[in-house]
């Protein structure tokens, strides 16, 4: 069976926390590594997400990574989450001047 895999980065503003990882984490530039499989048999490619992880700092030590397991949906809802208290932010900060 074939398989690809798929990264790109992801920048938080502001400490979030995922479910799934069970902690917060800082902001930052995290890697997101998508890996997917080709479904066999049709007339057309077609990939089946099979596993979606994201690289974050590793408890035991500051300069060490692990990998862990996320969900999609939850990753999208920290980043909109993250959006969002941007822009109430902006929006205190303008209510200030």
């Amino acid at each position: 069976m074939s398989a690809r895999t798929s990264r790109r980065t992801v920048t938080f503003r502001r400490p979030f926390w995922l479910q799934g990882i069970g902690r917060s984490l800082p902001a930052g530039a995290y890697e997101i590594v998508t890996d997917e499989e080709l479904i066999e048999g049709l007339s057309f490619p077609v990939y089946r997400r099979v596993a979606t992880m994201m690289l974050v700092p590793a408890l035991s030590s500051r300069s060490a990574v692990e990998m862990v397991t996320i969900e999609p949906a939850d990753l999208d809802a920290a980043i909109e989450r993250d959006a969002s208290a941007g822009e109430a932010d902006a929006g205190s900060a303008m209510a200030q001047r």
